[in-house]
């Protein structure tokens, strides 16, 4: 049973990540965010008694890891809807692009009282609304100097620092990074209520949009917990997506 445990946890491993690093056990240390996924993994088999080979099935596996992927990609698209939605905060950073219009164009941080300035127009109340909505108002501001003004306006930074939080925790949701402060992988758990008992500890992911292309980062958790490799323990950054898979037995 041990060797089918491990097995299983190898081949799975290498579907969900589509290759099979040559050093599992590098550490993820909190500045490796910015740069190449990693991968942390271990795979052990008992060498002091005989184990009958077992032979797994790849349709089960695949199964497996279909289920697992079509959870993650369940996830990225509840968190891309409620971004959908988002409504404009104090402190979130707006970029402003007006067509063929440059010298109006530029960035503006939303005051406490939700309304940012622009040039021509203004101070514009924004606060609460989409960014659909906020686009509207900016263009019937401008129409009064402009003619059919086309206006596009981008979220560059949150306010409210949310990270995401989904899967086999008691509390799945988004939630706020403390001001002037970070989050580790471990803290975001705890503060979603932990992990279930069926969660799959020891490879939970961490989803980060890197250049506008999500990059996945796998986390053996239980080497933070149980062996004290505290240094593995990801420091997470504004919007990023953690997912805590089911236990594969």
């Amino acid at each position: 049973m041990l060797r089918h445990s491990a097995l299983l946890l190898f081949a799975a491993s290498i579907l969900a990540n589509g290759c099979f690093l040559p050093h599992p056990e590098e550490p993820v240390s909190p500045a490796e965010g910015k740069g190449s996924p990693a991968v942390v993994a271990s795979v052990s088999l008992s060498s002091s008694s005989t184990v009958a080979s077992v032979e797994v099935s790849s349709a089960a596996v695949a199964a497996i890891t279909a289920k697992e992927a079509a959870a993650v990609a369940s996830a990225m698209q509840q968190v891309a809807h409620s971004k959908t939605d988002y409504r404009l905060a104090p402190a979130d950073l707006i970029s402003v692009t007006v067509y063929q219009e440059p010298d109006l164009c530029r960035n503006a941080r939303v005051n406490t009282n939700g309304t940012i300035s622009l040039p021509l127009i203004g101070s514009v109340n924004i606060g609460g609304k989409t960014l659909i909505d906020a686009q509207a108002i900016i263009e019937t501001s401008l129409a009064k100097y402009l003619v059919s003004p086309q206006v596009s306006l981008f979220i560059q930074e949150y306010g409210n620092r949310s990270i995401y939080v989904m899967g086999e925790v008691q509390h799945p949701g988004s939630f706020p990074i403390p001001t002037e402060s970070h989050m580790t992988l471990l803290e975001a758990i705890s503060t979603a209520g932990g992990f279930t008992p069926i969660a799959g500890q020891d490879r939970v992911r961490v989803l980060r949009y890197v250049g506008g292309v999500s990059v996945p980062y796998t986390i053996n958790t239980k080497q933070i917990t149980q062996q004290g490799q505290k240094e593995k323990d990801m420091v997470l950054e504004p919007n990023d997506i953690i997912y805590v898979p089911q236990s594969f037995f």
